[in-house]
């Protein structure tokens, strides 16, 4: 197994759909963590810098806005026909931005934001003003909104040029990212495995420099188990900073969404991750008047100074020999960097939380269900004992009101109980996933398909299980990049942190990028 810095993963070559893509791999930034302080990369191949590197360039106007559009846009024509990643691309409006971009820079000599004038893609649930959003669905195949996602506008309000979409499973609803209008999206290093879902072409287009940083989603470790599986950063922003309207599902034209979904950043590195949270955080339009979000610093400047809590495996979803390998590695890096690590208190039940998660995860669902459908669920659930494990679904999703304030005082308690694993240690470490990769089933109706782990066939769904530990209590989750398999997979940790702290995350993860060690390439 081989522990890596940092990878910027650049697509090389890309042969036909059966065909991969070849990567070459490059530290992402100096070992300070700071960009600036390398010498300037040759404008030609500015597109594969950190985003943090392209932003300076742009504001010293050794490029411009269209230049740099124009290196993305030859990428992705060569990268995109055998990955799939991007499905709607908008280049002739995103050359008027990056134009309207480099004039105003001109004209004031001040940037419009940010992200003044980088290039973008965004995942195809989030609405874009004028420009084709389908999520996957062949029912939304002609939806062009009137409107930004209150997201994608911070993005847009920022300076940010938005190239175009990428690719997700129908509706959000899968952990591959496959749909009837776009087709299959392939992992960046593996053909026959899965990029994950449902922020799978969001993490493959990152990963191949598609796009540097990207404007995903996450309920169920959609964000987040995509990054895994293709080797690229993503974070779950605590709940309620990041705004969630104009996320499909809901259906357009909804105010509301899932009370456990938000939109999150996806980056080569945890620096760039820190910038666009920092362009993401913020109110809902109509409380912007009355208040702003000021995300606490770190909680600490070095490793040395924090306490993690490490939690390397459990009965309730086992990990690979990799996985394990990867986190006692982890471990022996902590320990040396001088953090104290405590690898024997667990912040909750993993089998209670986990039960809790979904039960929340079915109800909320249920909010867009038409009156029929809705009707003969309950006629269902009915019929199946109240104990009976297999109608966890129906009963969840049909529960009544008391039913489910009762499920959101139990939330609640959870939340109690990791608010005070957090007041003797800083960060929790854990898995992100059982195991690397897994095939690609997209042939197969989920109903029959299962993942294998140290040869062990196991059930679909287990592959969230560990992601899904942040999701009903709304924590800050950072899933990084951490090591390879001997096929050369990615293997990926999660930073799990206390409410608020998405900067203390962010810290943990820089401070480890730059110590795991170089892997051969």
């Amino acid at each position: 197994m081989i522990l890596r810095r940092t990878l910027l993963i650049a697509c090389t070559a890309l042969a036909a759909t059966a065909s991969m893509v070849t990567m070459s791999v490059a530290a992402g930034r100096s070992r300070d963590g700071d960009d600036s302080a390398k010498p300037a990369r040759g404008t030609g191949e500015l597109h594969l810098a950190p985003a943090r590197e392209q932003l300076a360039a742009l504001r010293r106007r050794t490029i411009t806005s269209r230049a740099l559009l124009e290196q993305y846009l030859r990428h992705i024509d060569r990268t995109n026909p055998g990955l799939n990643a991007v499905v709607t691309l908008d280049a002739e409006a995103a050359r008027s931005a990056a134009d309207a971009a480099d004039r105003h820079l001109a004209r004031t000599g001040k940037p419009l934001g940010a992200l003044h004038g980088l290039p973008l893609t965004v995942k195809d649930a989030l609405e874009t003003k004028g420009l084709r959003t389908t999520c996957g669905s062949p029912d939304l195949s002609d939806h062009v909104p009137a409107r930004d996602a209150d997201a994608v506008a911070r993005l847009r309000a920022a300076g940010a040029v938005i190239v175009g979409k990428t690719n997700v499973p129908v509706m959000c609803q899968d952990l591959q990212t496959s749909n009837p209008v776009f087709g299959a999206t392939k992992n960046p290093y593996d053909g026959t495995k899965t990029p994950g879902g449902s922020s799978g072409g969001p993490a493959a287009a990152v990963a191949t420099g598609m796009t540097s940083l990207e404007l995903g989603s996450d309920l169920a470790g959609s964000l987040r188990l995509p990054s895994a599986y293709c080797g690229v950063y993503a974070l779950r922003p605590s709940s309620g900073i990041v705004p969630t309207r104009g996320h499909i599902p809901r259906p357009p034209g909804w105010l509301t969404s899932s009370d456990m979904l938000t939109p999150g950043p996806l980056a080569r590195n945890p620096e760039d991750l820190d910038l666009l949270l920092g362009v993401l955080a913020a109110p809902a339009p109509a409380e912007a008047a009355a208040w702003r979000i000021d995300l606490p610093a770190p909680r600490h400047d070095r490793l040395a100074d924090y306490r993690v809590g490490l939690w390397q495996d459990d009965p309730y979803c086992h990990v690979d020999e990799d996985t394990r390998g990867l986190l006692d590695q982890v471990s022996a890096l902590l320990r040396s960097a001088g953090a104290t690590v405590d690898d024997g208190v667990r912040p909750v039940d993993f089998a209670g939380s986990d039960r809790l998660f979904q039960q929340l995860m079915f109800a909320t669902a249920s909010a867009t269900a038409t009156d029929d459908g809705f009707a003969a669920d309950v006629e269902a659930a009915e019929k199946i004992p109240a104990d009976d494990p297999s109608g966890l679904f129906l009963h969840s999703r049909t529960m009544r009101h008391r039913d489910w304030l009762r499920a959101n005082e139990d939330r609640e308690k959870l939340r109690g109980r990791w608010a005070e694993y957090f007041t003797t240690h800083d960060v929790l470490i854990a898995p992100a996933v059982p195991a690397a990769s897994v095939d690609d089933q997209t042939s197969t109706p989920v109903p029959g398909r299962s993942i294998t782990v140290d040869g062990e066939k196991r059930p679909y769904f287990d592959q969230t299980a560990w992601l899904n530990l942040a999701g009903p209590v709304g924590l800050p989750s950072l899933v990084m990049p951490a090591g390879r398999t001997a096929d050369g997979l990615p293997l990926a940790i999660q930073i799990i942190g206390p409410y608020l702290s998405d900067r203390t995350v962010t810290a943990v993860a820089a401070h480890l990028s730059r110590r795991l060690p170089v892997p051969a390439t």
